[in-house]
């Protein structure tokens, strides 16, 4: 059933797992970071399905989840000593590399292309920090469709909290209502109903390892490029 474009005066749309896959960036800073630490942590493997449990929340909570992962007592060295040294490695490594293990999912850009040419204002809305996100965009040439980029450090909360989106809305000077929230995951969704927007979710992002038809949603997808619009 085509969805009535006239419905939506622009589209908030989510990075991580819906526009680029970037799995391969995590793991590689958090490797990376992981080297720099003392046993055990220096010592552990990290791997593409563990991350993927754990990324959608923001930096700090994926940092603190691997650490508490790797050691659940946190007995090798104190706990706030040691996420600081963590997070200080981790900006070091992921700055480095951002961009270098990922890949632009099919149809992201398509999709992204068919939406401006349809009149749709476009802001992207991540839990990632703004400066990650921008530089992210631009060596994946998605920088040119969107008019605000509001990252994780933009406002005080970041999503499933619906403050990221409402501000978004401010930046537009739109109506939550009539504009989409464009996202992979129950971060997305939870944010969106509580803003007020309607949501859309791709199939084939990060939802902590559930399902992500489990979740509430106006509608799927498979690909971007394959919604389709009705005027």
């Amino acid at each position: 059933m085509p969805w009535p474009l006239r419905q939506f005066d622009a589209a908030i749309v989510d990075l991580d797992g819906t526009l680029v896959d970037t799995l391969g960036d995590f793991v590689e800073a958090l490797q990376r970071m992981l080297h720099d630490l003392p046993p055990p942590f220096s010592d552990f493997s990290v791997t593409p399905a563990l991350v993927e449990r754990m990324v959608g929340k923001g930096s700090e909570n994926l940092i603190k989840s691997l650490l508490g992962h790797v050691d659940a007592a946190q007995s090798a060295i104190n706990s706030v000593a040691l996420y600081e040294r963590a997070w200080a490695r981790y900006q070091v490594h992921y700055q480095a590399i951002n961009g270098a293990y990922s890949a632009v999912y099919p149809g992201a850009l398509q999709g992204l292309q068919q939406w401006q040419a349809a009149g749709l204002r476009l802001v992207c809305v991540t839990n990632k920090p703004t400066a990650f996100a921008r530089t992210l965009l631009q060596h994946k040439g998605l920088d040119g469709f969107f008019l605000h980029v509001v990252g994780g450090d933009a406002v005080a909360r970041k999503k499933p909290d619906p403050m990221p989106l409402l501000h978004a809305c401010s930046l537009l000077g739109t109506q939550p209502a009539r504009t989409l929230m464009v996202g992979d995951s129950s971060n997305d969704a939870q944010a969106a109903r509580a803003a007020g927007c309607p949501v859309l979710l791709v199939s084939y992002g990060y939802n902590h390892g559930e399902p992500i038809r489990s979740v509430d949603a106006d509608a799927y997808t498979d690909a971007l490029d394959t919604l389709r619009w009705a005027n």
